[in-house]
């Protein structure tokens, strides 16, 4: 039986503060206020000491100041001035809501055909996009039709990176996205080579998410994609046809941007280059 004493003194150990240096090694990349948090649980720290102790870390080498509010930690093996972040986490933490997305989730996710030095995160904040160790971290809005439904749209997966958890879209939802914004994806080879690596796909939720989404051309591609590659994913019927009831009701070109050339491919009323058609790839953007 434990004595009054050493309960006394357990407790005490529960509620006294984290020295920086156990903080550190469990969070290689951190914002100020989860460092303040622990810094001063008990109650016996000022606000104001939290912001002189990275100071000191961060001149000593021990930390890097990634950004106003961010730090990352330098491995006891390295050096300040070599050490690459992983871009990852410090995407997941540059907002408390941030959420790996589009051609950066399909890096995280293992899809992507090419690496990227463009790292793209949602947000419901109003944030400037910055430049890191080569790596541009962009900020994404949610699309308007998904600002209501919370958690910046759902379909949302954690994923442990470096001991830490990482928020990034789910494959089904990242899918859906990249096809909605080619812009984000890397352009449309990347984005057609980078999903046919995929293997093993829930279509139900990729079904439920672009029609959530909203969006008629957005579905039509998403339709004529998984119709093209429905014996891999097993795509059924009935999912093609649900996703071809709110395809678009006139024939609508597939890009944007480009509205010449293609073939109609009448289920979708989609006009499809013929780059993509054939996967002849050449300036397709």
């Amino acid at each position: 039986m434990r004595s009054k004493g050493h309960v006394s003194y357990l407790l005490k150990r529960a509620t006294e503060t984290a020295k920086p240096s156990e903080f550190f090694a469990r969070t290689p990349v951190f914002r100020l206020e989860e460092f303040r948090r622990a810094y001063l649980a008990g109650g016996r720290r000022q606000a104001a000491t939290s912001k002189a102790v990275l100071k000191q870390h961060v001149a000593a080498g021990n930390l890097i100041n990634v950004r106003r509010g961010l730090y990352a930690v330098v491995p006891p093996t390295a050096g300040a001035a070599t050490f690459r972040v992983d871009p990852f986490l410090i995407a997941s933490r540059l907002t408390e809501d941030a959420v790996v997305a589009y051609h950066a989730a399909l890096q995280l996710h293992g899809l992507a055909h090419s690496i990227s030095t463009r790292i793209t995160y949602l947000t419901a904040l109003r944030v400037k996009p910055f430049r890191f160790q080569d790596i541009d971290f962009v900020p994404v809005q949610v699309p308007i039709s998904l600002r209501a439904t919370g958690d910046l749209g759902g379909d949302i997966v954690e994923l442990r990176r470096h001991g830490l958890s990482v928020r990034v879209t789910s494959p089904e939802r990242t899918l859906v996205d990249v096809l909605d914004a080619p812009e984000h994806g890397g352009g449309w080879e990347e984005i057609w080579r980078s999903l046919q690596a995929i293997e093993v796909l829930d279509v139900d939720a990729v079904v439920a998410y672009a029609l959530r989404l909203g969006s008629a051309l957005t579905i039509a591609r998403v339709g004529y994609f998984l119709e093209q590659h429905r014996e891999l994913l097993l795509v059924e019927e009935h999912q093609l046809a649900k996703l071809q009831q709110a395809a678009p009701r006139q024939p609508t070109y597939f890009e944007r941007r480009h509205r010449s050339g293609g073939t109609l491919v009448r289920r979708w009323n989609l006009i499809v280059p013929d780059t993509i058609r054939h996967a002849t790839w050449a300036e397709v953007t």
